[in-house]
């Protein structure tokens, strides 16, 4: 009687520790990665414009 406790005891604990086994699930996403980059380009485009300007409002220019 002893020896079919300890064999149901080790039932329950292999039982449990099987139960309780973490799984890893890799998942790839529904929509695409955006990176938005708009904020370089829009710097990029004012220093452009601000050059420009410089050199159109430049004194040699003879404009004034």
């Amino acid at each position: 009687m002893r020896q079919l406790q300890q064999l149901g005891l080790l039932a329950m604990v292999l039982t449990g520790l099987i139960a309780c086994t973490p799984t890893v699930q890799l998942a790839v996403p529904n929509e695409p990665i955006n990176i938005n980059l708009n904020v370089k380009i829009e710097h990029e485009i004012y220093i452009k414009v601000d050059k420009a300007l410089d050199n159109i409002l430049d004194e040699s220019s003879g404009l004034f």
